[in-house]
């Protein structure tokens, strides 16, 4: 390791003392041309470098307002907001006004600047030097990021470090995306045992018959099927908005179950999204009771969970529904049942409204239901609590991986490009 001293950027650290330190616009002219997306194509910066323009980047009927982009152009999005996007272009082309577009002057290595321009280091100090209203649209422009200090190693180093991240990384990639796949496996193999389960039941022998339902198929020989409200004490809708609006919550009082406070069959308390006991009483006929389900209604389908029984009242919110079992349905095998694929066809299909799906207890009461034994319906519960963990457990043994992976790519490519870890030339 060779002798280290101060960059005297703070941002930096030490660095070694054969390097040198200077100012971005030591480095890089700023282009500026506005120019048509009728003559340059389209272009969008990401996290992920610059790609042609995105389906869900927002468009503008002005063509003529963007800026040219050459090839070996580096461009960065200006805004907070966007943070850490930004790369070298390997296209010509046109980006948003937002961009700040960087051509290399004098003798470098775009590569190596590439990799220091997206550590988290150099996200900080850049947004550092910039100004705004709110943090969201907080703006660094050119005239204060050509000031921002960075380091220069020797031409042969940048290209020894270019070159070794690259390999480096891709390998970490090609192992966090391994990892995601795995992910997305098991949540596939467990979602099919839920299946399996709870419209196939356990036994591999049983006799069958069509439950007249193509979506459904067959199911065991003694098994029912009836419309979910044959199952019901009551169904009821939550508040109407007029009833409750968001500036009435308070902190750390009653919870208010809303579709974003149900996740993987369970209820997530927000502490901020609470209500005072006097506006739960005024609305007191939405107070839910341990063992009833409730059933997120709008955006994704199939959210629910069975409200548990820990002492804690719980008010069911604007977008969900509540509901009772009644003999028929053990209200654990129900929500098995209203979060399996089988049930969110159903309401895909039948969900209301044009911008974001929405069901109502009509829907709901309506869908069509697989009633087995009360006791097989406890039997299903309890094979799927003895399996689904395993699962459960693999997916975040792989979650932890691709964190520590992602940490550890992060902490290389900064201690790397200011030299902290020496590459070999």
């Amino acid at each position: 390791m060779s002798p280290m001293k101060p960059s005297n950027a703070e941002w930096l650290g030490e660095i070694p003392e054969e390097w040198s330190v200077a100012r971005i616009g030591d480095f890089y002219k700023l282009r500026n041309e506005k120019v048509s997306d009728e003559d340059y194509a389209p272009l969008s910066v990401t996290m992920k470098g610059i790609v042609p323009q995105l389906a869900t980047a927002a468009k503008s009927d002005d063509h003529n307002n963007r800026k040219l982009v050459k090839k070996g152009d580096f461009a960065i999005n200006s805004r907070s907001d966007r943070r850490g996007s930004c790369g070298i272009s390997p296209y010509d082309g046109s980006v948003s006004l937002i961009n700040t577009i960087l051509t290399p002057r004098g003798e470098m290595n775009p590569d190596y600047y590439n990799w220091l321009f997206h550590t988290e280091q150099f996200a900080d100090e850049f947004y550092k030097w910039g100004h705004g209203i709110v943090d969201d649209l907080w703006t660094t422009r050119w005239q204060e990021m050509k000031s921002i200090m960075i380091v220069s190693p020797p031409i042969d180093e940048q290209q020894a470090i270019a070159n070794y991240l690259d390999d480096r990384c891709s390998k970490i990639d090609a192992i966090i995306a391994e990892a995601k796949a795995s992910i997305e496996e098991y949540k596939e193999l467990k979602q099919a045992v839920i299946y399996e389960a709870v419209t196939k039941g356990l036994d591999k022998n049983v006799s069958m018959k069509d439950s007249g339902i193509e979506w459904i198929g067959k199911i065991p020989k003694q098994w029912k099927i009836a419309r979910l409200g044959r199952g019901l004490e009551f169904i009821q809708t939550g508040p109407f908005g007029s009833q409750l609006h968001s500036d009435e919550y308070i902190e750390d009082g009653i919870p208010v179950v809303n579709p974003a406070n149900i996740k993987n069959l369970e209820i997530k308390i927000d502490n901020k999204c609470t209500l005072s006991t006097e506006k739960a009483n005024e609305l007191q006929q939405h107070i839910m009771t341990p063992h009833e389900i409730v059933f997120g209604r709008r955006g994704e389908m199939g959210r629910c969970a069975c409200v548990p029984d820990d002492g804690k009242t719980y008010f069911c919110g604007t977008g969900c529904i509540r509901m009772r079992c009644n003999n028929l349905l053990y209200s654990d095998y129900l929500i098995l049942f209203l979060s399996s694929e089988t049930a969110k066809q159903y309401y895909e299909l039948n969900s209301v409204g044009t911008t974001m799906s929405n069901l109502n207890s009509e829907i709901i009461s309506a869908t069509p239901t697989l009633y087995p034994p009360i006791d097989e319906q406890r039997n299903i519960v309890s094979h799927i609590n003895e399996i689904v963990p395993k699962y459960d457990n693999l997916i975040i043994e792989k979650q932890s991986l691709i964190e520590d992976l992602e940490a550890y790519k992060k902490s290389l490519i900064y201690e790397v490009v200011t030299g902290k870890r020496k590459v070999v030339a």
